[in-house]
Order: C-alpha cells, then sequence, then structure tokens
C-alpha cells in the first residue's frame, strides 16, 4: 500500500491542481519511482488511498500501473482524511490477509525491501519500521531502539525509559501483518505509529526496526524537492534500484558531457546549455537562452530568448517568457515557487 490521500500545503500552490505523489520528479511522477521499487521488490498488486484531488490521484496511479503491469486497487477516503492508520484500516479489506509493505507516497528511498523483508520475517515481528541514522541537530520525535533493533518509543511514546536505546529516523517504510489492523481504532483518523505500534509495544509484541542507510528524501518541501532533482542529475541517487520501470534518463542523449535531451525536443544552436542538465521531449529552448547548471526542463516546455533556468525545475508545459530568470525555483504554467 503506498500513502497517496494527504494534503499538501508545503508545495502549494504548485500541488493546487496535481497530487503530491504525481509531483514529478526529473520529468517522472514521483509515484512512478515508488511503485517501481515495490515491483522491483517482486510487488505485484498495489493499494493507495485518495483523498487531496482524489480523482486525478486515481486516474494518474491507474496509468502507472498499467504501464508497470501492476494491479491498483483505490481505497477513496472521500468526505475526510483518515491518516496513516484510519488508511490502513479503510483499505483492510483491499489489502487481504498476508504480509504487506506500507510506503509514504511522498518520498524518495533507496531502499532494499527484499532484505528488510526477509529481517522481518527472521525477527518475527508483527511489524517493522525501515530506519535511518538519526539527523545530527534533528528535534523531532525519534524511533528509539535497543540492542536487538526492537523498537522500544516512538516520539516519545511506548515503553518506559530504558538505558541503551539507539534514536533513529522513521523512513516512512513499514512492513506489516495483519494482526496489526486489529490494533487501529474501527473508524475515524488515526497515526498507525502513535497507535497500532505504540499498543503493540505497551502488550509486549515484537515491532522491529531495519537499518537502511541509502538515499532517503522527503518531497513535501519546494527546497527538499528542488534538491532531489539535482540529486537524481547529478548521480547521487542510485537509480538500479527502481529501474526499468522509472529512469528519467531512458532514451536521453548526451548533447554535450552532462547535458541529456530526449527525441523531440528542439535547442537552437544559439542556446547556451550548461551540465547538468535534462530536457524532456517536446521542450523548446530559444537562441540566446541558457539552460543549467542544474536545470531540469519538462515535456513541451518553452524558454524564450533571453531567459535562463539555473538551479531550476521546470514542470511540463511551462513558459519561460522571453528574459524571464528561473533560479533556485521550482516553475509550472503560471507558477513560480522559491526553493
Amino acid at each position: 500500500m503506498v500513502l497517496c490521500a494527504g494534503f499538501v500545503t508545503r508545495l502549494r500552490p504548485l500541488t493546487d491542481k496535481i497530487p503530491k505523489p504525481m509531483v514529478p520528479l526529473c520529468g517522472l511522477p514521483l509515484l512512478r519511482y515508488n511503485l517501481a521499487l515495490l515491483k522491483g521488490a517482486g510487488v505485484t498488486s498495489i493499494v493507495i488511498n485518495t483523498h487531496h484531488l482524489g480523482a486525478e490521484m486515481e486516474k494518474g496511479a491507474r496509468a502507472i500501473a498499467s504501464a508497470l503491469g501492476l494491479d491498483l486497487e483505490v481505497s477513496r477516503e472521500e468526505k475526510h482524511i483518515l491518516g496513516t492508520g484510519g488508511g490502513v484500516r479503510k483499505a483492510a479489506a483491499l489489502l487481504g490477509a498476508g504480509t504487506f509493505f506500507l510506503l509514504n507516497g511522498d518520498m524518495l528511498f533507496d531502499v532494499d525491501l527484499a532484505a528488510a523483508l526477509q529481517s522481518h520475517r527472521a525477527a518475527g515481528a508483527v511489524a517493522t519500521m525501515v530506519l535511518a541514522p538519526y539527523p545530527r541537530g534533528a528535534s523531532y520525535g525519534a524511533v528509539e531502539t535497543d540492542a536487538g533493533m526492537n523498537v522500544r518509543r516512538i516520539a516519545g511514546r511506548g515503553a518506559v525509559v530504558e538505558p541503551g536505546l539507539t534514536r533513529m529516523h522513521f523512513t516512512g517504510v513499514h512492513i506489516v501483518e495483519p494482526e496489526l489492523i486489529s490494533r487501529l481504532p474501527p473508524e475515524g483518523e488515526s497515526d498507525i505509529n502513535r497507535t497500532a505500534y505504540v499498543r503493540l509495544i505497551h502488550d509486549g509484541a515484537k515491532v522491529h526496526g531495519y537499518l537502511q542507510s541509502g538515499y532517503w528524501g522527503d518531497l513535501g518541501a519546494p527546497r527538499s524537492l528542488l534538491r532531489a532533482n539535482l540529486d537524481v542529475m547529478e548521480g547521487r541517487v542510485p537509480l538500479d534500484r527502481f529501474r526499468p520501470g522509472a529512469d528519467p534518463f531512458e532514451g536521453a542523449k548526451e548533447l554535450l558531457p552532462g547535458v541529456r535531451v530526449h527525441d523531440g525536443a528542439r535547442i537552437d544552436p544559439q542556446a547556451l546549455l550548461v551540465a547538468p542538465a535534462l530536457i524532456h521531449a517536446g521542450a523548446v529552448v530559444a537562441a540566446g537562452a541558457q539552460v543549467g547548471p542544474d536545470a531540469v526542463l519538462g515535456k513541451d516546455v518553452r524558454v524564450d530568448a533571453g531567459a535562463s533556468v539555473i538551479r531550476a525545475v521546470c514542470w511540463d508545459n511551462t513558459h519561460v517568457a522571453p528574459g524571464e530568470r528561473i533560479e533556485n525555483q521550482i516553475a509550472s504554467p503560471g507558477v513560480r515557487l522559491d526553493a
């Protein structure tokens, strides 16, 4: 199950018309990366939940699932958003009677799901939280584990304070047994971490922690979204985990070292291209325009004469007017958001 129901306040107004999991990352919807990751781990059936822009979210998810050869079921939270716990509870009938992965829909994570599943089963856990080292200087609620990688406390809740616990960062990836669903409130909004998991810990059941230190990014804010685009372009994100289903460079040609251009883009010989840059099909770059360094142009973007796109991302169909400078921004038709 991929959680796709959330609001996207930090990316507004970019996301007034596009659900957060459909936000492009180097030209491909973020959800495509997560579904490709799951397919690579052997998953064949996906459940998503929807709320914000639910019809658009469902349409986009069905198109991606079809392209990847995955079965898709949709749990629609039409009147009220139900949170991570309530969303899982509502989708219980769609999830069936077996172990399932649960992922946040707004992240990019180079995680070995097969290894995490193996660890979960070896631990005999009711649930496993995939964890990463806690960032230095961070102040948000940590997941605390003991020496055996048993989760003991979540954001200060759970077992009593014990010596020797290690603070860790929760990545938004879970592995869950159906037993956990019975620990969730039967209706309404709830948080799976702070309700079901805390109840399990209190009852003496095993909540396991699996440590993974691969690339992780929460793409819910403009700065982190721009950073993730640049990290993919600059090779900081290992893409093998997402290939072949989600590869923004597939079919692109290297026009210059570090400047990758898809067929169908039109680049005037008098335009200035500076690596790294990624230009998708249908984009038009006029004479005297500058694209890069650190620029992504989506499909059918137009960059007019004298305009520049530097350390920025232009979503599909964006028009950069003559002389306009897009820098440290994410741009969509009619919107420029500082990052």
